[in-house]
Order: structure tokens, then sequence, then C-alpha cells
């Protein structure tokens, strides 16, 4: 499953930007034809007809103000549900076969040390008390604070220092997605096994891939993001962490 199958949105969507656009189109024309009717030479008209003409403009004026509110009522309302659906957590729900590993618990307590951690690269122990936005990172934050994200049901992928651009192009798209009040970071990691191009973690849970695809990325973070054992509200947890 590639990225651009991942990106398509719904045609009801661009039916309705469509249908915008055309009735904008047709608010314009009206209110050309109501600047031309006020405009009309009207010397030699009787009042009657003068009171017609006057009646037409008025007409017209007033339908391209309806047709322009509809226009833009259309228009904004298919833009922004466009622009919501385009990162929907549903979009990632591939159901790919994935091998994930369930690694040990090794607590939550908080520190401002710097922590030495058992594996290489932690999914759960003591932490930073400071977590980090979500996004695509070109340089590795503190494990620490990576470790916090991890507790509030974040993903993480951890990419090789030297990547390719095709896969941070897709790292950088796949960083969009959140769930409640949980999103997803990428960040270079020099400690990802040479043999392996991404490790993608959730909180005590690790999957390594040789070779990056959607499908299973998408599938791991269907299935494991927000499931961290400290979840927080996105009306308090906007974007992530403070830092």
């Amino acid at each position: 499953m590639d990225q651009t199958m991942m990106q398509q949105g719904p045609g009801l969507i661009s039916i309705l930007l469509y249908i915008g656009i055309g009735i904008f189109v047709l608010a314009i024309v009206g209110y050309v034809l109501a600047v031309r009717t006020n405009k009309a030479n009207t010397s030699r008209l009787k009042k009657a007809e003068k009171q017609v003409l006057q009646k037409k403009y008025k007409r017209n004026l007033m339908i391209s103000h309806v047709l322009l509110t509809l226009a833009v009522l259309l228009t904004g309302t298919s833009l922004i549900q466009q622009s919501s659906d385009k990162y929907s957590i549903e979009k990632l729900n591939f159901n790919a076969p994935i091998q994930v590993t369930t690694d040990k618990d090794y607590g939550r307590g908080h520190s401002e040390m710097p922590l030495l951690y058992e594996m290489k690269i932690p999914t759960s122990g003591t932490h930073s008390p400071h977590d980090l936005k979500f996004g695509f990172y070109t340089e590795k934050p503190s494990t620490e604070m990576l470790v916090h994200n991890l507790e509030h049901g974040d993903i993480i992928i951890h990419y090789h220092p030297d990547a390719s651009a095709e896969l941070l192009d897709k790292l950088r798209y796949i960083t969009n997605f959140k769930k409640a009040g949980a999103g997803v970071l990428a960040v270079p990691n020099p400690v990802v096994p040479s043999d392996q191009e991404v490790v993608v973690t959730a909180w005590t849970k690790t999957m390594q891939l040789q070779k990056y695809d959607d499908a299973s990325v998408g599938t791991f973070i269907y299935q494991h993001i927000d499931k961290g054992p400290e979840q927080i509200p996105p009306e308090i947890r906007r974007g992530g962490g403070t830092m």
C-alpha cells in the first residue's frame, strides 16, 4: 500500500468543493448583470420602466448575495473536511500482518537526571518530566524525553540519520496523524540496527522493519497509538509536549 493511496480523500468532499466553486461563478455572473442593469441608460425610459429595472437590479443583487454565501459555506466546509479527513487515523487501518515484540515494562518514574536504559531503543522506564511535540525531527531529541512521549501513547519511528530522501518524505507525512491526545514522532537515531530501515515503538512495543512500508507502519500506529499508561485528553495535550 503506497502513500498515494493513503492520501486519497472521499469523493463527496471533492463534489461539494466543485459545487461551491460553480455557485461562486454564478454569483459573480449575477453581480456583473446587476451592475450592468444599474448602470443602464434610463434617461429615455418612463418612470414605470425605470422601476422595473430597479427591481431587476435589486433581485439580481439579492440572488448574487445568496449564491455567494452558499458558495462560501460549501467551499469552506469541504476544505475544512478535506483537511481533517486527510490525516484521519482510520486511513491507517490496513490490518497488515506485523511482527511486534512486547518488551519488559521498566516502570515510568520521572527524573531530571541523565539516565541509562537496558534497551538501546527503550520503550519504557524512568524518563524526563518533559515530553516533545509531535512531528518530524532532523536531530535526535533526548531519549529521556522520547520515553515520556511513549508513556502518553505516542508512536516513535526511529530512522537512520542518513536515510534516503524518499523515506524522509514518507516520515514527514506519517507524523501528521493523531488520535485523541497522542501523535507520531519520527527521529533520527544512530543505534537503529544496520540491517533495519526503521524501528517503530510504542509503550513496551517494538517493531523492526528491514524496509519501510506504509501498510506495516500504518497498522502499528493504528493498533498502538493512544495506548500508553498515561493518556491525556486532546484539549489539554495539543500537539504533544512543550519542548
